[in-house]
């Protein structure tokens, strides 16, 4: 009797209020409690990291003409998951799924033993639930999604979106890259307007950093956006590159880094994507400069679909194939490798004070529609991203 899972939903409800209390900051925690009993479910309230907020904007498919149509912003919080094995001995792959997640409250809570399911969609596979039990979770911030806009019409112009609360009344300012333009939109007036002052070329990369828009363009400038008097700031690298840019905000608000990816020899007859190498900055604010990094930690930097996000290698277990102080690219094919810095080619020209393919591990891209999957070679760990 001593090893069976004890019956928590006998527990005297008075208690029940000292224990939510204690759940506060540890949102699954506080699911995985709600999934015990209808009674628990009904006294620990929904965790508010887990909401999605949503807002009701004009319609931007068809700008500059106004349009009398909505669609919906919409805040996606990104979490890590990684399945844990029901057997540790088992030879298993390690696998993880990185992405979205929302709530679905017409899920029926399952019988005991103790259930809290997420259902999980990749290309090619029905649908499946997953308990959420059986994994360890890395919250990975958030992102914001435009939903019903005419996406099947427009969606080759679409780029991005990003948003900024103004202040605690409610106020706030969208910026959405379509087609060559930004287009800014503030709570006070609802309406899209070209955004002046920006280069005149399509925008990249969009994200926001310490109460500030930052984006980057095709033509690799970069520029810093305040959201009150929307004034344009270049912020460009000392020593530009012809290069691919993008930026990756680091845990809350922490840190920004910019990865510029280019070819080390720009007036090769072929172009050989596996000889690309980058060079990674982190931005100091105070200063107003990038400066150049060859150390990440133990961050893993992951660039392309669906958004660039970074996660701490150290919550991941050992020889799981996904190694700290690298950067992985999802969008260079179906097969590719992290960059690594400091790389030995065994040829005397390339360059050791560069970031370039480690080899270490092949990396294999299984899907990218609805969800991203890949697949590390040695151990076959599989990761997706939600789309």
């Amino acid at each position: 009797m001593s090893s069976m899972m004890p019956d928590w939903s006998q527990l005297p409800e008075e208690l029940l209020p000292l224990i939510s209390k204690k759940l506060e900051d540890y949102c699954f925690d506080v699911v995985h409690a709600r999934s015990v009993s209808r009674t628990w479910r009904s006294v620990f309230p929904f965790p508010s990291c887990l909401v999605r907020p949503s807002y009701s904007l004009p319609s931007f498919a068809d700008f500059p003409l106004k349009s009398k149509e909505l669609c919906t912003l919409e805040k996606v919080p990104l979490f890590l998951f990684r399945l844990r094995a029901p057997d540790a001995s088992a030879a298993l792959p390690f696998e993880y799924i990185l992405g979205g997640i929302g709530r679905d409250d017409s899920v029926e809570l399952l019988p005991s033993p103790l259930q809290c399911r997420v259902k999980v969609k990749i290309q090619g596979s029905e649908p499946t639930l997953m308990n959420m039990l059986d994994c360890q979770i890395i919250p990975l911030g958030h992102q914001y999604r435009m939903i019903g806009w005419d996406p099947e019409r427009w969606i080759r112009y679409y780029r991005g979106v990003v948003f900024l609360p103004l202040n605690n009344d409610g106020e706030f300012v969208v910026l959405l890259s379509y087609a060559k333009v930004l287009l800014v939109l503030t709570s006070a007036e609802m309406r899209w307007k070209r955004l002046t002052n920006v280069p005149n070329y399509q925008c990249t990369d969009l994200v926001t950093y310490r109460g500030r828009f930052y984006a980057v363009f095709l033509t690799g400038k970069i520029v810093v956006i305040d959201p009150y008097s929307l004034e344009v700031t270049p912020l460009m690298p000392s020593q530009p590159l012809r290069s691919s840019n993008y930026l990756i905000p680091s845990g809350n608000d922490d840190e920004l880094f910019l990865v510029e990816n280019f070819n080390p020899i720009p007036d090769a007859d072929e172009l050989d994507f596996n000889r690309f190498t980058c060079r990674v900055s982190r931005l100091d604010e105070a200063a107003g400069v990038w400066v150049v990094v060859s150390d990440l930690g133990d961050r893993v930097l992951f660039v392309g679909h669906f958004g660039n996000t970074c996660c701490s290698a150290k919550e991941l277990p050992d020889g799981c194939g996904v190694t700290g102080n690298s950067i992985l690219y999802t969008n260079g094919g179906n097969v590719t490798f992290a960059y690594k810095y400091g790389v030995h080619t065994g040829r005397p020209e390339d360059e050791l004070n560069i970031w370039r393919f480690s080899r270490e591990k092949r990396v294999t891209i299984l899907s990218t529609s609805p969800a991203l999957a890949l697949r590390v070679e040695d151990h076959f760990e599989n990761l997706a991203l939600d789309a």
